[in-house]
């Protein structure tokens, strides 16, 4: 494992990375390797803190369900009852119904502002935040600008990855009645002492700077700028600098800054299943596929659950990875997995996008995983 975190830095696909990895909760691999930050030669440290983007997601997601363990919502709900001003429309205007199961697993009819062919798409014609850009606006704006775009499609009828994180956050700050940050505080980062984890990052010390592949070596990330994680996307503009603005809007689905350990803590808690944080029959939920059989673009075998990807089809999947295993990223350079089957949770988080999320490193690493698992 740390033979591929090495050859990804020598390669200069990486600029730093930490990987944790978890067996049974024993903590069997710790490494920081390569650059905090390259240009003030700050070495990466496993306590470093990233800007989470999608990493972000599981994190709030459980914060959403904790509520419903606590009977304060339900999985079925519709969300009129707490978000009456959120009413997007179908196509045609008529009116949908929009549940709390279906924001959790991207079945609610919205889609993404990054995931538009090009610059002048429904969500940037209507001034849609993704929740990485430095836009100004507070999360209630953005709710009405996102329920001002007709739906893609009818709720529970498909699956598109969206910015259904960011209206759950929203919601949970209405059920809950605090700002977003407390209430996942006060319900996940708080109860499992994941002290480093917040909408803004308050050690810029221990702040990884953010770096974007290029050649021949990946180079600084600028403030504004727009990259595209993959063709027939017009991609996402990044504000570096958002995470250190306490005036910035909390975007549930992207927004969060923390740490691999801190990260792991929430993985552990839910691969356990001991009540730590969610009653077994939620954390099953989280982890069934709620796609109705669904492919997901780009992810043949992968379904989806309350949070995050479920692999249904390891063959498809080409992964050796268990059937049932969980698995997502973060577009700042970030993947993890847990194989239950396997008692094994892997936190691989790094400041290189889009690599450490998508490119080869992933799936290096994931072999080398298992690799190592077969020799031991």
């Amino acid at each position: 494992m740390q033979a591929v975190t090495q050859q990804a830095l020598e390669d200069r696909r990486l600029v730093g990375a930490v990987v944790l990895v978890a067996r049974d909760g024993e903590l069997i691999h710790r490494q920081a390797l390569g650059w905090a930050d390259r240009e003030a030669a700050r070495a990466m440290s496993v306590d470093a803190l990233f800007r989470l983007a999608s990493a972000s997601k599981p994190i709030v997601s459980a914060a959403a369900l904790v509520l419903v363990a606590q009977g304060r919502l339900g999985l079925d709900d519709n969300l009129d009852a707490w978000l009456p001003e959120f009413r997007p429309r179908l196509a045609d205007g008529r009116a949908a119904r929009i549940t709390l199961r279906q924001l959790l697993s991207h079945g609610a009819g919205l889609g993404y502002r990054f995931l538009e062919e090009g610059a002048d798409g429904p969500y940037a014609r209507a001034g849609v935040s993704d929740g990485m850009d430095a836009s100004g606006i507070d999360l209630e704006e953005n709710l009405r600008r996102i329920a001002s775009v007709p739906l893609l499609y009818e709720p529970g009828t498909a699956w598109c990855y969206s910015l259904a994180t960011d209206v759950l956050g929203a919601l949970i700050e209405r059920v809950h009645g605090t700002p977003l940050g407390v209430a996942v505080r006060q319900l996940v980062t708080g109860p499992l002492g994941m002290q480093d984890s917040d909408f803004v990052a308050r050690d810029v010390q221990r702040l990884a700077s953010a770096y974007v592949n290029d050649g021949p070596q990946p180079r600084r990330l600028a403030e504004g700028e727009r990259v595209t994680p993959f063709e027939g996307a017009v991609g996402i503009v990044y504000s570096p600098g958002r995470i250190l603005d306490p005036l910035a809007f909390p975007s549930g689905g992207a927004g969060m800054a923390g740490t691999a350990e801190d990260f792991l803590r929430l993985l552990e808690a839910l691969r356990q299943d001991r009540g730590a944080l969610l009653p077994s029959e939620l954390v099953a939920e989280m982890a069934r596929d709620q796609t109705g059989g669904l492919e997901l673009p780009n992810a043949p075998g992968f379904g989806f659950g309350l949070g995050f990807s479920v692999l249904r089809d390891p063959r498809l999947a080409g992964s050796p990875e268990s059937p049932g295993t969980w698995r997502w990223g973060g577009a700042y350079g970030h993947s993890w997995f847990v194989d239950r089957a396997l008692g094994l949770s892997v936190v691989a988080f790094t400041n290189t996008l889009y690599e450490g999320m998508s490119g080869r490193f992933v799936n290096d690493l994931r072999d080398a995983v298992y690799g190592a698992l077969a020799e031991g």
